[in-house]
């Protein structure tokens, strides 16, 4: 990790889970992380936490969801570090309906946070490397296990579906990277059930989430941080491309 000491990384949904178990970890190494999110505050605690640390953590108030956030996050990094030469597309979610019973609106919120946003913030992170010839930047999707089969959870099908075009366009962004010849790679995470927030968010109810880890001991949002720091350990001819991480005890 020492070469990316003082460089600067992109972690969006930050504030808590998965991405702040990241933006700790890589704060930790020496990095310069910008960590973007719709909750002011919990950034703010987590820029508290991580205040006497080798690197830095700013926080910046994103909705992932909207466009011209997603820009003006760009532009503040171009500001205050000069851009990008890492970026974490972590931010995601889901809604507990069936494809049966689920909303167009819902539907909608699922896509723009967990495949537009993610793509914008890509194409921002790449153009931004480019601009300054930084041909060894790092992209990291953090993705799902469910991006790589269909469980017979109805409340996750539509989810499921945004994960699986979260595999296409690893797939697809390594290819467009190699044929421009560029550096800069291209990883995936997909991990299985993490003992996060995400579960009561998607459900709207804690004691429900609960059941989720109630056979299983989850993966912790440390768990994910660690296959961070092993993509970007690796040598620049290496192309890590997916790690899927799931708990021992788990089925699927």
């Amino acid at each position: 990790m020492e070469r990316w000491i003082g460089r600067v990384a992109l972690v969006t949904g930050a504030s808590t889970g998965i991405g702040a178990g990241i933006s700790r970890r890589l704060v930790e190494a020496g990095m310069k992380v910008v960590g973007a999110a719709r909750n002011e505050e919990r950034l703010q605690a987590l820029k508290r936490e991580l205040a006497n640390k080798p690197g830095s953590f700013t926080p910046v108030k994103c909705d992932i969801s909207k466009d011209d956030d997603i820009l003006s996050l760009f532009a503040t990094i171009k500001k205050e570090f000069g851009g990008v030469d890492v970026c974490i597309n972590n931010a995601g979610m889901s809604h507990g309906h069936s494809l049966l019973e689920g909303t167009t609106e819902e539907w909608r919120e699922m896509l723009d946070i967990n495949v537009v946003g993610l793509c914008l913030c890509t194409r921002e992170a790449v153009a931004s490397m480019r601009a300054r010839n930084v041909d060894d930047g790092q992209i990291i999707h953090i993705s799902s296990m469910s991006g790589h089969r269909v469980t017979p959870l109805p409340a996750g099908h539509f989810y499921t579906a945004t994960k699986f075009a979260v595999t296409a366009l690893l797939e697809g962004l390594r290819q467009e990277l190699r044929g421009a010849k560029s550096h800069i790679r291209i990883a995936g995470i997909s991990p299985g059930f993490v003992e996060t927030e995400f579960a009561s968010r998607m459900f709207k109810d804690k004691e429900e989430a609960k059941k989720a880890f109630s056979n299983l001991q989850g993966l912790q949002a440390d768990d994910i941080a660690s296959s961070v720091i092993h993509v970007l350990s690796a040598p620049q001819h290496v192309q890590i491309h997916d790690i899927l991480i799931r708990p021992t005890e788990q089925v699927s």
